[in-house]
């Protein structure tokens, strides 16, 4: 069963972080999810990174962190975006924002990536991700994160290149996401 959260868990603070060539609106408010994207070679990979305080280590793993990038509604409404899929469609695709960790777990888990939307990021032309940018950035969620059309394109750039590796690698995606 997908595990889901509210989607609304940011907001634009003054300021801004940067994460390597990305700046990503700031967020430093109780609540502020952090997602660590990452490719690995099968669930039980996937889940080894809980063994780790921080999340996924960048010697051991493709890593792009993106603080409020959720891996389940923002993944799912940019798999509608990019695939011309409906919302509904995306989340219920097989592996779209599952629990692959414990529901146990008190700080972090391991949520998967859709197949369908890794595909889609992997074999997307830089113009589309730039068609996709601004319809993703004006979705709730990113708006109420205070993520800019340009931004957007920022990450959807970051998560290309990292579905491409993960595939010529024969790996999936997943998120590391953390209170």
């Amino acid at each position: 069963m997908p595990l889901r959260m509210g989607a609304r868990l940011f907001r634009r603070v003054g300021g801004t972080v940067v994460s390597g060539a990305l700046s990503v609106p700031d967020a430093r408010i109780a609540g502020m999810v952090m997602c660590d994207y990452f490719s690995a070679s099968g669930d039980d990979a996937a889940v080894s990174v809980l063994d780790r305080p921080g999340g996924p280590d960048a010697s051991a793993f493709d890593v792009v962190p993106l603080k409020g990038i959720d891996p389940v509604v923002v993944m799912a409404r940019l798999e509608a975006i990019l695939t011309g899929c409906t919302y509904d469609e995306a989340t219920r695709r097989p592996r779209a924002g599952q629990l692959i960790s414990s529901p146990e777990a008190e700080s972090a888990f391991i949520v998967s990536v859709s197949d369908t939307v890794q595909e889609a990021l992997a074999s997307a032309a830089h113009a589309s991700l730039a068609e996709a940018a601004g319809p993703w950035s004006e979705t709730d969620e990113l708006r109420a994160s205070g993520i800019p059309s340009e931004t957007a394109l920022q990450v959807l750039v970051l998560l290309s290149a990292l579905a491409g590796r993960a595939r010529a690698a024969g790996e999936r995606l997943y998120c590391w996401w953390a209170l």
